[in-house]
């Protein structure tokens, strides 16, 4: 009975960590990879921002950045 409570603690309790550390790239093309995938995703970011009514309470919390123009 102990190990069945144990095991489900375990389940239960392991959704609650953080996600694990990724650390910085080490080699030219793990940086390179590291910003291409970074450029893809604000590309994306600013194409789907360009679809979305810009009045939305989405397009004010997925859309702004600060220092943007009003």
């Amino acid at each position: 009975m102990r190990v069945l409570i144990l095991s489900l603690l375990a389940v239960a309790t392991s959704g609650c960590l953080p996600a694990p550390y990724e650390p910085l790239p080490t080699s030219v093309y793990q940086w390179e990879r590291r910003q291409t995938e970074i450029t893809r995703r604000e590309a994306e970011r600013v194409r789907l921002c360009q679809m979305m009514n810009k009045d939305s309470e989405r397009y004010e919390r997925d859309c702004r950045r600060p220092g943007d123009p009003e």
